[in-house]
């Protein structure tokens, strides 16, 4: 059994994770392990950058092809994938996000890391409402581009 499995909590060893200079240019991450029957990102990546073996099988994101455009976010029912875009200092997180209140551009917010844990305060850059899941992108310091995963808004 693999550690994310008992503590629903996972880590970057667990992931397929893009190189620095694909950061770079913005790409999408999928957090996604569970081989389930869905395939909305695959579905909704406008350059096929997100392939599967099968429809169980888990995404896979061609580092390469993507755009990093963020389609593949809000239609993913398991809330899984972000996109990240690192320059120079900082990092731009687009996520998921469905709770209330709704956070607004310039808004300061908690950055928070898979466990739920603030590691930070974010900037709201960008909001987007797109039926019942948001896209939510942040600037955070670049250290933290592969830690923070939500954010609370106080």
């Amino acid at each position: 059994m693999k550690e994310y499995e008992k503590t629903g909590i996972l880590s970057l060893k667990d992931l397929i994770l893009p190189s620095e200079k694909q950061l770079e240019k913005g790409v999408a991450i999928s957090e996604c392990v569970q081989e389930i029957p869905c395939n909305p990102c695959v579905d909704s990546c406008p350059v096929k950058a997100i392939s599967m073996k099968n429809i169980n099988a888990i995404p896979i994101v061609d580092y390469d092809k993507c755009i990093g455009c963020g389609k593949c976010i809000s239609v993913c029912p398991g809330l899984a994938i972000f996109v990240v875009k690192t320059k120079e200092d900082k990092a731009l997180i687009s996520l998921p996000y469905e709770f209330l209140p709704i956070p607004n551009v310039g808004d300061k917010v908690k950055a928070l890391d898979r466990k739920g844990k603030a590691v930070d305060t974010a900037v709201v850059k960008k909001v987007i409402k797109k039926g019942k899941t948001m896209t939510i992108t942040i600037e955070v310091k670049k250290n933290l581009a592969m830690t923070v995963r939500n954010i609370r808004v106080e």
